[in-house]
């Protein structure tokens, strides 16, 4: 996720209107900023790494004045974040400009063609590749028709701005599955990512959909598809502040980010099913192949949230693939003189990429021999870097400190890897496509459950004057009643365990009282039966149930204080749905509490320290 603004009218300081704009949208991304204007029939551009603070000390001196203008902060995709890969990028002749939001799926065959007929190209990412496409069609002609000739040739997602030194008072828009807002001044228009960077100047806006396209200059401006159909857009006004703009109207970032789950499992997926065969494609490790094929023990590094979802994926590949699978604490993983054995990949999983322990547990294995991978989120962090080869999860930046999308994003991709795994392996392809069914169906499932959030709120409502919470699954649902305690724990200050069901009645089962509320996680997996044993043992003992089961589950109903239903889907891809009412649970705790549910209390979104 990146954030993109671009500006046509009259002259004016548009620099000052450019930054003030990435400001506004630098919590879509911090990696890098750039900005380019049109002067005197040319592009002037800047940018840099870092924070947009950066660029503004970049741009001390210069002269930004003009009618015409982009801008970009960065979260990477594709190249590591640097100068050099920073938008905007341009073609050869530097005559040019575009700006990207979103991933372009086919820029590696694009970007073969391209070189073929003579292209040159300075970066690593999949945006160069989109402006020297445009480049390709702009000859002589305007530049909406090169734009959406190469549009055409596009698979992905992108919201992008197009400028050309050639067309001084003209700006060109597009969106496909990343969001573009136009706002409407008089005698200029303003288009960005995000309502929050023009709202300074216009609350008159209209939103481009899916396979649009915008043509403004100073006098008007016409939306078309881009197939070059007129369409008409009904102007919109904006009642919002700023600040609820830029948590998407939500009134924390963590609730924003727990409701972007069904666009980040997608982004997670995207691309990466082949239905005809079955398989999964993960470009990134494409390198290891032969590695992926002869592996005989896999090792799962992870600290936190990233320890539970390395304890859901041991889950899932070795059901899959019966490949043996062992989860380690990064953090104490190189104190132990750990035994790694010819034929060993690990896997350090970290949002950020640069949780220090993870890193150095990384770094341990590799001088003992083993084949080691990132599943990170953050491109160009130091796990991304250093690692053979990896993957990344596509989340976009995760602002709130404890960690919600990219937790079900980890769990996607490592369902991807025990399909890949599997069908390397142990699964025929006709179950590979029975799998790739039901991981397509989760964003949807996802966005039925945050359709309850009401509900979940009052059991809440009920529960947030207690102290000590219980959190019991079985089998892979297991590592998910850990997280769900975690999550409790990190923004309610609250003591809460997670155990599994079985072992409740080893010790935990003597705290139980009519003050305990304990939260079972029991959907109707092949440890279904087990597990309502242990509900009734909790009722026996006037415990206060709270159950996430499916729909349609009436022998819950019958003991349970509460349930929470969830869809029905492949017993090994319930960790993903059945989290989501407890990343809820934890949520209205803590704002009920009074708790800075973004920036707990003692916590950092990334430990960098050990």
């Amino acid at each position: 996720m990146c954030g993109i603004i671009g500006y046509v009218g009259k002259n004016c300081d548009i620099g000052q209107i450019l930054i003030e704009g990435l400001k506004r949208l630098e919590y879509r991304g911090y990696d890098s900023s750039g900005i380019a204007i049109v002067q005197d029939g040319q592009l002037v551009w800047e940018k840099t790494s870092g924070k947009i603070a950066k660029l503004e000390k970049r741009l001390r001196g210069i002269d930004l004045a003009g009618s015409l203008g982009i801008a970009h902060t960065r979260w990477a995709t594709h190249g590591e974040p640097n100068r050099v890969n920073a938008h905007p990028h341009f073609d050869s002749a530097q005559r040019l400009a575009l700006v990207h939001n979103g991933i372009i799926e086919n820029y590696l065959t694009l970007k073969k063609s391209l070189e073929a007929e003579g292209h040159t190209f300075i970066t690593e990412t999949d945006t160069e590749v989109l402006v020297h496409l445009i480049d390709r069609f702009y000859k002589g002609n305007a530049l909406e028709d090169a734009v959406q000739q190469a549009l055409k040739m596009v698979e992905g997602t992108y919201g992008i701005l197009v400028i050309s030194a050639e067309e001084p008072g003209k700006i060109i828009g597009a969106r496909n599955g990343s969001p573009v807002v136009v706002g409407i001044g008089e005698g200029e228009y303003f288009i960005a990512s995000d309502v929050a960077a023009i709202l300074k100047h216009t609350r008159q806006v209209i939103y481009l959909e899916d396979h649009q396209m915008i043509v403004a200059t100073p006098d008007n401006f016409t939306t078309v598809t881009i197939e070059n159909e007129y369409v008409e857009h009904i102007v919109q006004e904006v009642d919002w502040d700023l600040e609820m703009i830029e948590k998407g109207g939500f009134r924390h970032f963590m609730l924003k980010e727990i409701h972007e789950q069904p666009e980040t499992i997608r982004n997670a997926m995207r691309g990466r099913l082949i239905h005809d065969t079955g398989d999964a494609k993960l470009g990134g490790l494409a390198m290891a192949e032969k590695e992926l094929r002869d592996v005989r023990r896999i090792v799962l590094l992870g600290c936190g949230t990233s320890w539970h979802a390395a304890l859901i994926g041991k889950y899932m590949i070795e059901d899959k693939s019966r490949i043996p699978v062992e989860v380690e604490y990064a953090s104490e993983f190189r104190y132990r003189n750990p035994v790694i054995e010819n034929g060993t990949i690990c896997f350090a999983i970290s949002q950020s990429g640069e949780t220090v322990d993870t890193l150095a547990a990384m770094r341990e294995a590799g001088k003992r021999g083993a084949k080691c991978m990132g599943i990170v989120n953050v491109v160009g962090s130091t796990i991304a870097r250093e690692s053979h080869c990896g993957v990344y999860i596509h989340a976009g930046p995760e602002i709130g400190v404890a960690s919600t999308k990219a937790f079900t994003s980890q769990i996607t991709v490592l369902g991807l890897l025990a399909l890949l795994q599997g069908r390397m392996r142990n699964i025929s392809s006709a179950e590979g496509q029975r799998i790739i069914e039901a991981m397509e169906k989760l964003p949807d499932q996802v966005a039925e459950i945050l359709r309850t959030n009401d509900e979940i709120k009052g059991i809440a409502e009920k529960y947030a004057h207690h102290n000590n919470f219980l959190y019991l699954g079985r089998g892979a649902n297991y590592p998910v009643a850990l997280e769900g305690a975690l999550k409790l724990k990190e923004i309610s200050y609250l003591h809460a365990e997670g155990y599994p069901a079985a072992e409740m009645k080893h010790g935990p089962i003597a705290l139980i009282d009519e003050n305990m509320p304990v939260v079972f996680i029991c959907p109707k997996d092949n440890a279904y039966k087990k597990i309502l044993g242990n509900i009734s043992e909790v009722k026996a003992r006037k415990g206060k149930i709270i159950a996430i089961t499916n729909e349609g589950n009436n022998e819950v109903v019958e003991m349970a204080d509460h349930v929470i239903y969830i869809p029905r889907n492949l017993d090994f891809l319930y960790p993903v749905l059945a989290v989501i009412p407890l990343q809820l649970i934890a949520y209205h705790i803590a704002v009920l509490r009074g708790c800075n549910v973004d920036q707990p209390r003692n916590l950092a979104k990334s430990v960098t320290v050990e």
